[in-house]
Formats: C-alpha cells, structure tokens, sequence
C-alpha cells in the first residue's frame, strides 16, 4: 500500500512542479502522471545510486551541493524517457528542469511526511 501512496504523491508532486516552472509542460492524463512517477521511481531506484557513487569525489569537493545537480540529472532523465514513450512532460531546458527537480523533492518530501509513509 506504500508503494501505490509513494506514486501518487509523486505523480501530484510532478504536477504541482508542471504548475509552478513556466519551462516544464505535461500534456496528458492522470495515467500519464502516474507512469511518469513509476519512471522517476525506477531511476532513482537504479541510476541514481551509480552516479551518486561515480560522482562521490564531486559531492564532497562541492559539500553535497552537488546531489542537487544529480537530483536535476536523474528528472532531466525521466523527462527524456517520458518523452520517448510519449507520456507528454517536456522541459525548455536545464534551468527548468532544476527547479522543478527541486520542487518535486519538496513536495513528496512534504506528502510523505503528511501521509506518513516514510
């Protein structure tokens, strides 16, 4: 039951960053919102760990400020890979893309504490 909770809060996270960022657009359904949250779950579950490990000597040198370029990098990916399945989120560019990383880290931090599921 955590699992389907989990989505659901990133799914309205992903939404409320779409809202909030003038350079991210999502066109298309709630279903859509939810395979974007299955796909953003899947690459924080598997490419996150190996960048973040690779890029260790990094995220020390910058006293973790770098995580947040990771955090960027792995929406920046669930954005192309959305894309390529036709999922409807698009971002103009790497600012944007930041920004609502950052937003959507904010919002399912915020709803799993609310919920509880953490």
């Amino acid at each position: 039951m955590g699992t389907i909770v989990r989505l659901l809060v990133t799914a309205l996270a992903v939404w409320v960053a779409v809202q909030v960022v003038g350079g991210l657009e999502f066109t298309g359904s709630w279903l859509g919102l939810l395979g974007i949250a299955l796909i953003l779950a899947i690459v924080n579950g598997f490419a996150r760990p190996l960048v973040t490990f690779f890029s260790i000597p990094l995220v020390v040198l910058t006293l973790g400020l770098f995580l947040l370029v990771i955090n960027a990098l792995m929406f920046g990916l669930t954005i192309w890979i959305s894309g390529e399945l036709d999922l409807g989120l698009t971002s103009t560019g790497f600012g944007a893309t930041f920004i609502g990383a950052l937003i959507v880290t904010a919002v399912s931090w915020a709803g799993e504490l609310v919920l509880g599921t953490e």
